[in-house]
Formats: structure tokens, C-alpha cells, sequence
């Protein structure tokens, strides 16, 4: 793996010397963030103050007239909990597009999906835990992804994925950790072939009247690890082999999306079903103010109840977007995620603005409110509360 990733780095030297029109890009992002919790954590080492620094180098260039390209973009992450200190490679490709196909063969992330709240079907990369609390953030994976456009069928993509990226928990004085320290390489594997298990995904996707169709499947190893008890009070971890299928939709109809992910998961250790679906209502230019105003509400459920890692086993989200339109691209999200059986709620607000052209901001908040102590998941982080704010800057 290595030895393919030195030579892709070195590919754009070679474009340079063969294509003397090649277009180049090369951005930088700095990222000053602050956590502040309100509360002492409940587990020894924790504390409120989390300043962090974050460095996000993108370059692509392009030749051939466009058929030919190259991308890349970097990460890293200094803070004070040492397994968060971390860097990754989350995109570094060559991708070749003629006509209808398009061929990509390197480390790529792909999203698939259409909910708010959760992210059933998004399968193809693996979780980085220790960057954000809502999963979205994501190792860039190697891959080699075929993509043919149809003229009328739709679109279909093939993904053979060589190399599995394991997750990364949270260290002894991180916050939003659970009780135990789980070390990453004491995870074992359902496959002897551990990380060079060799996975495939294929998805159809295309759009009918109202309709945004995409249908996938997946055989592989598990992007989450399994977790359950032997019965006797021990911990059972291991990464599995799932066959996982996967459904979303989206349905526009005028002002209202409305939107549905499901999903099939089968190992030798669980059958899993898992829906989530709900509507976003748009209200244009509230009051001849430029503003849009999006409502949202989605149900979750999850028949593997307290062992679902998300703690979305049957919880309701509602919340609203509000879009400024103005010329510093203003945005705030409110959101509210109930548990339907238990007291638990999470409150959260995501709020960003630019400055200029080349300053962002950010404030994010997560607020833990009667978490009800049978929570498997969720009582771990009863005391963590928080603020997140933070700066961009763009070069």
C-alpha cells in the first residue's frame, strides 16, 4: 500500500513534464478550534478546556483537456488527547473521465444518503471517532471506483476496496468517551486477512419524476466494530464480515423533501434493521427577508436497541435550518433528538459565517439533557455538554 501511495504523489512531477497545460490548484486550510464543557467529566484525566490546531492541504491538477486528473487532500490534528492527535490521508487519487464512465484508483471518500439526523447507507469509509461527535467525518479509503453513466437507466457505481481503515476511539483524556479505553489494535477480526480482507460495493442511483433512487449493496468488513455482551458481563468486540444492503430515497414535492434511508445488515453475529425517514419543509424569503427557513423531523429506529452505536434505536429529530442567502454565507442549524422510550434528549446548534473571502467561522453545540442512566451508549457522555468554536482560515 505504501509503495501506491508514493507513486501517486509523485504523478503530478511526471504530468508536469508531459502536458505543459496541466492546470494546477493548491489551497490551505488552518483551523483553530476551542471545546469548552460545561460540566467536570465523569471519568478521571477529563477536563474543559480542548484547544486543538488542525492543517488541511488540497491540490488537484488536471490535463488532457480534463479527462485526466489528479487529487489530493491532507489532514492533521494536534490536541491535547493524544489519540485525537492524528493525521490521515483523506484523498489522494488519479481519475480518469471520458464520455459516460469515469475510472478513480486511489484513496477517495464517497458519500451516499439523504437524511439530516442519520447516515444509514453511507457505508464505503470508516468513521474518524475522535474528530466530530455526529460520525460525519470520515478516513479517506483505497479504492478503485468504476462509475457508467447511463442515458436512461441511471447511473451505476463499482467500488473494489482493497484495505480496511480501522476505527480510531477516543483516549483516557478525551471527553465524549465511554467508560473503558478501547485500543484500537486489540479490536480482532472475523477474517483471518484482517485489514487486506478485499471488499466490493456496487450502487444504482438515478432520479424518476419526483423521485432521487439509490440502491446499493456492500460485502465486506464491518466500517463499525460489533459490540455486545457474552452474557456473563464481559465486553465482545470484533470487527465482522456484513452483507449490508441499502435503500434511499428522496421525493420532491414543491416545497417539502421528503426522505428515507433503510438498511439490511447480516453477520454470523446479528441480523440488523435500521430506517430512518422524515421530511424537510422549505419557506422562502420569509418576510421578504432573503431568509429560508427549512423545518425539519425524522424517525429513527434500530432493531439492535441499546447496542446501536448511534443511539438512534427509536428516537425522533426535529429541528430548522435557517439560510441568511447573504453575502457572507450565514447558516444556523437547531436540532432536537428525543428518545421515544426513554427521558434522553440532545439538544444541538451548528452556526457558521465567512469573513472576507478567506476567514470562516463556526459554533457548534451539543447539549445532554435527562439522559436516562439505562443508556448503553449515552450515559457516558451525560456530562459532556459543549461549545465548539472555531476559526478557518483560507490561503
Amino acid at each position: 500500500m505504501k509503495y501506491f501511495i508514493f507513486a501517486l504523489l509523485f504523478l503530478p512531477f511526471f504530468v508536469q513534464a508531459q502536458d505543459k497545460k496541466a492546470e494546477h490548484d493548491f489551497e490551505l486550510e488552518l483551523e483553530g478550534e476551542y471545546r469548552y464543557f460545561f460540566s467536570d467529566g465523569q471519568f478521571d484525566h477529563q477536563d474543559k478546556h480542548y484547544p486543538s490546531l488542525a492543517l488541511r492541504p488540497k491540490y488537484s491538477v488536471t490535463w488532457n483537456e480534463g479527462e485526466d486528473a489528479f487529487h489530493f487532500k491532507g489532514f492533521f490534528r494536534w490536541d491535547k488527547d493524544i489519540k485525537r492527535t492524528h493525521g490521515d490521508i483523506r484523498e489522494l487519487y488519479y481519475q480518469k473521465a471520458k464520455n459516460q464512465w469515469e475510472l478513480s484508483v486511489g484513496i477517495k471518500k464517497i458519500y451516499w444518503g439523504v437524511t439530516e439526523s442519520n447516515h444509514l447507507v453511507d457505508i464505503i469509509n470508516t468513521t474518524d471517532l475522535v474528530e466530530s461527535f455526529d460520525g460525519e467525518k470520515k478516513f479517506g479509503q483505497p479504492m478503485v471506483h468504476f462509475s457508467y453513466m447511463t442515458n436512461h437507466i441511471g447511473t451505476f457505481d463499482f467500488f473494489y476496496l482493497p484495505y480496511f481503515r480501522k476505527q480510531i476511539f477516543p483516549g483516557e483524556k478525551a471527553r465524549l468517551r465511554y467508560s473503558i479505553i478501547i485500543e484500537d489494535d486489540a479490536i480482532p477480526f472475523e477474517s483471518s486477512q484482517e485489514t487486506a480482507h478485499q471488499d466490493f460495493a456496487v450502487r444504482w442511483s438515478n432520479s424518476i419524476s419526483i423521485f432521487d433512487i439509490g440502491l446499493s449493496y456492500f460485502k465486506g468488513t464491518g466500517r463499525e466494530p460489533f459490540f455486545n455482551s457474552d452474557g456473563e458481563g464481559n465486553l465482545v468486540v470484533i470487527y465482522p464480515i456484513n452483507s449490508q444492503t441499502g435503500l434511499d430515497v428522496q421525493a420532491t414535492t414543491g416545497p417539502v423533501l421528503w426522505k428515507v434511508e433503510t438498511i439490511m445488515r447480516n453477520n454470523t453475529f446479528q441480523e440488523m434493521r435500521a430506517f430512518t425517514g422524515g421530511l424537510e419543509y422549505t419557506l422562502g424569503n420569509v418576510g421578504n427577508s432573503g431568509m429560508d427557513i427549512g423545518l425539519l423531523a425524522e424517525y429513527s429506529y434500530d432493531n439492535r436497541g441499546d447496542w446501536a452505536l448511534n443511539a438512534l434505536q427509536d428516537d425522533l429529530f426535529a429541528g430548522g435550518r435557517f439560510a441568511f442567502n447573504d453575502i457572507n454565507s450565514s447558516e444556523v442549524l437547531i436540532g432536537a433528538m428525543m428518545d421515544l422510550e426513554k427521558s434522553s434528549k440532545i439538544y444541538s446548534i451548528e452556526a457558521s459565517r465567512r469573513i472576507k473571502n478567506s476567514l470562516k467561522i463556526e459554533l457548534e453545540g451539543r447539549f445532554f439533557s435527562n439522559i436516562d442512566p439505562k443508556e448503553l451508549i449515552l450515559s457516558n457522555f451525560k456530562e459532556d455538554s459543549f461549545l465548539r468554536f472555531t476559526v478557518f482560515k483560507y490561503f
